[in-house]
């Protein structure tokens, strides 16, 4: 259970000026949301910002589906995570078994999940897997052919590997479903059953599960059309690995709000607390969102800003998050104590449509460009520049004098 401690302070609402930063973030960002929906990037859109412990935007914008009378969208719609479910219900399981010392990433996953018995594979620690360093592939359709975990395990085995273990960084859905397996093993319990019990009724993230109730059919925002599906994909799963395991997958299968997910932002901002519940040390925290490796933007589970980050243009070098396919995103930067959470359904009715990824970097500008009480500082310029620059040269050391020649 969740360690007793003395109260944290909770989310209390504030206007933007009370935190150092300018009113007018409000507006803009109901035009940003606004002018989204009208230009189709998704019929539903949500946002929760915070900065010091203050919430300064929750609302949600558009309506839960396009067809006509379809319910408006609220703070407490629930979006499907897609892969934001991979940091905040699988990554998170998994730092709290490791900070209960039951859970040692440095040891092969194998020796958690016997079945995972490939010679290739023997190398593959849980960290490799957390980091994306594992040497699997990205993905596969084994829902075409395969149901539940047991089948999904057997098949991960059996692929071969894209690449060495270790020697490179890919993206991979299948790391995080042996990471499903991996807490499911050690704790007994299923992922849903575990995140609930340790990390969403703690925190009183009462929107936030697996497979909602199908009674929350009016406050679920839609997914994609599929034909394979019967339809209009609504209040089930849209990834369909996730579904093919039951819709709890360590990669997908994660409903949520922006309501809950600014608490669980701000959980992570607090050092790992929030009211009465600690969930994770501070110190775990900062180790897990750091990045890891030389030449990847990936921490413990969490990414970081690299490249054209959805985080924009200003979020900085400390800062992590995470997105989802279905154009869900949290990012949080706990230097200037600000969080950003996205929530939309832009796969609503195809996936094609990827006006969300400007709408990401927009929203996110916006709301570091109103920081009044710190310089706005162009990290991606900076990340730029510094990839474009040539190898630094070897340091010339000068040889140690000897002793003076005999005269």
């Amino acid at each position: 259970m969740p360690v007793p401690m003395r109260a944290v302070p909770t989310l209390v609402g504030a206007r933007p000026r009370e935190v150092g930063m300018d009113d007018g973030l409000t507006a803009r960002l109901d035009s940003l949301a606004e002018a989204a929906v009208a230009d189709r990037a998704a019929p539903a859109v949500a946002i929760a910002v915070g900065r010091w412990g203050r919430l300064l935007y929750l609302k949600g914008h558009g309506t839960v589906d396009w067809a006509p009378g379809s319910p408006a969208v609220t703070d407490s719609t629930l979006f499907d995570m897609a892969s934001v479910s991979k940091v905040v219900a699988t990554t998170t399981a998994a730092a709290i078994l490791e900070e209960e010392g039951r859970l040692d990433l440095d040891r092969p996953v194998r020796d958690y999940l016997p079945e995972f018995s490939d010679s290739a594979k023997a190398g593959i620690t849980v960290r490799m897997i957390l980091e994306h360093r594992g040497g699997l592939e990205a993905g596969a359709s084994l829902h075409r052919t395969f149901r539940g975990r047991e089948q999904y395990l057997a098949q991960i085995n059996l692929r071969p590997l894209a690449y060495a273990p270790g020697t490179k960084t890919i993206y991979s859905d299948w790391d995080l479903v042996l990471v499903q397996l991996v807490v499911e093993r050690v704790t007994g319990e299923s992922l849903d059953a575990f995140t609930e019990r340790r990390v969403f009724g703690p925190l009183g993230m009462r929107d936030t599960r697996y497979n909602p109730d199908p009674a929350l059919l009016p406050r679920i925002a839609a997914t994609e059309r599929d034909s394979a599906r019967g339809g209009l994909i609504w209040g089930s799963v849209h990834d369909p690995n996730a579904y093919a395991m039951g819709g709890v997958a360590g990669h997908a299968g994660l409903f949520s709000s922006a309501r809950d997910m600014a608490v669980f932002a701000q959980m992570l901002l607090n050092g790992g607390s929030y009211g009465t519940a600690r969930i994770l040390r501070g110190e775990t925290v900062a180790r897990w969102t750091a990045p890891q490796t030389g030449g990847s933007s990936r921490a413990i589970g969490w990414d970081t800003p690299s490249g054209q980050s959805s985080a924009g243009r200003y979020f900085g070098p400390r800062s992590f998050g995470h997105t989802g396919y279905t154009g869900t995103s949290v990012w949080i930067d706990p230097e200037r104590g600000i969080f950003v959470v996205l929530l939309t359904n832009r796969v609503d009715p195809t996936s094609a449509n990827e006006k969300h990824v400007a709408l990401r970097r927009a929203v996110a500008d916006a709301v570091m460009s109103a920081v009044l009480d710190a310089p706005l500082v162009d990290w991606e310029a900076r990340r730029a520049a510094a990839s474009a620059q040539p190898p630094a040269p070897a340091p010339v050391i000068a040889p140690v004098p000897g002793p003076p020649a005999p005269r």
